[in-house]
């Protein structure tokens, strides 16, 4: 399970990279920039031993024992990231690849050499046509509540059987379902009166069962995902929405329609942000689309954020994922919870220390309740 587990908990790279290198070359501006990070964390576990995709249980979040320590990657893996943009006529054109990596493994002698290709794009636009993106990125659904969480240059749930390997989680799975990557051709509309559409055909994808039996394919029907968004003056909200049609990968086990949206809204003003983002509907998923199969669920997230000065940031966050019944994809598991306050200290412009505490609960539909204390002390460095 585990080895399954760490192939789909993927901490998304979606940062902008720190005063990178731009290389002027012809027609083109090359810009070459990364992402290096790694996290002391310690974990314990305690309570029932929650099935499915339970955060809080020993199997997931301590990697089978009563406590771990891992010194790995927070919600970032590591990071090099290139881009390439030009002006050609009356296009903006860009050309974008980002290649991933883990620094925690169980050996000290095997070869490290696994790379995730997340990103590999390019798009072009103008101010009246909006931008085309055609490629593998990150997807519409949910990026703003991933993209705004605290933990995000942090390690949140700092779960054990996919740190090593891999990543921490975050709230992924207790507040949001991954946002994904996918090989999608998306459009993002001219800004009007403060409002952006972004509507995206993405390829489809199988379930991913994690803890069960995969039970659905995908056929010719493309996944569509979309977003209006309005943002001014430190205020952002959103509406978003996903589909696609599963089919039973055996008879006996019917064909359903994923459906699934979301609403949130986030808010700066000066040294205080707040973030709130809330996610429902059938085939959303704990960690990824359809991961439980015809599923319904809900996800909700929520952050405070202030700055007590100009380097120095404190927050606290709290998600939790919740299945509305019981059924065979969820193997008894009816909620995860996680609760982080963490500190996030600008050492300079390139560096960031981070220090967290946390708690993650699991509950299962028959009482019983697992729950891990873990906390991360490392720092995010982003050139």
């Amino acid at each position: 399970m585990r080895k399954m587990l760490l192939g789909c908990a993927v901490a998304l790279c979606g940062l902008p990279a720190a005063q990178a290198v731009d290389i002027k070359a012809g027609d083109w501006t090359v810009n070459v920039g990364g992402i290096v990070n790694a996290y002391y964390t310690h974990v314990s576990c305690s309570g029932a031993e929650v099935g499915g995709l339970a955060l809080g249980s020993r199997a997931i979040g301590c990697g089978g024992e009563d406590g771990r320590t891992t010194i790995g990657n927070g919600l970032l893996p590591n990071g090099l990231v290139t881009s390439a943009t030009s002006r050609q006529g009356d296009y903006d054109i860009k050309a974008h690849i980002g290649i991933y990596h883990a620094t925690a493994t169980d050996s000290a002698i095997d070869q490290n050499s696994d790379v995730d290709v997340r990103q590999a794009y390019f798009s072009f636009g103008n101010e009246s046509l909006g931008t085309v993106k055609l490629g593998r990125d990150n997807g519409i659904f949910g990026n703003n509540a991933i993209f705004g969480d605290m933990t995000l240059i942090g390690a949140g749930a700092a779960t054990q059987a996919t740190q090593r390997g891999r990543v921490a989680l975050g709230h992924i799975g207790a507040g949001y379902t991954y946002v994904g990557y996918y090989g999608q051709i998306a459009w993002t509309s001219p800004k009007v009166s403060d409002i952006t559409v972004d509507v995206a055909l993405v390829s489809p994808v199988d379930d991913s069962p994690i803890v069960a039996a995969k039970r659905y394919k995908t056929k010719s029907a493309p996944q569509v995902q979309a977003q209006v968004m309005y943002a001014a003056e430190g205020l952002k909200a959103w509406l978003g929405a996903k589909t696609q049609k599963f089919y039973g990968a055996e008879t006996g086990i019917d064909d359903f329609t994923m459906a699934v949206y979301e609403a949130g809204v986030s808010w700066q003003g000066g040294p205080a942000g707040v973030l709130v983002n809330y996610q429902a509907g059938r085939g959303l998923g704990i960690l990824s689309d359809a991961d439980q199969g015809d599923v319904r669920s809900k996800n909700w997230f929520v952050q405070g954020t202030y700055k007590t000065t100009e380097k120095l940031k404190l927050g606290i966050s709290y998600g939790m994922s919740r299945n509305d019944r019981d059924a065979v994809g969820t193997a008894g598991l009816r909620s995860n919870a996680n609760v982080t306050a963490g500190a996030y200290y600008s050492l300079n412009s390139f560096i960031t220390l981070v220090a967290e505490l946390g708690q993650t609960k699991s509950k299962a539909f028959n009482g019983g309740e697992g729950k891990m204390n873990g906390g991360a002390v490392g720092g995010i460095i982003l050139f």
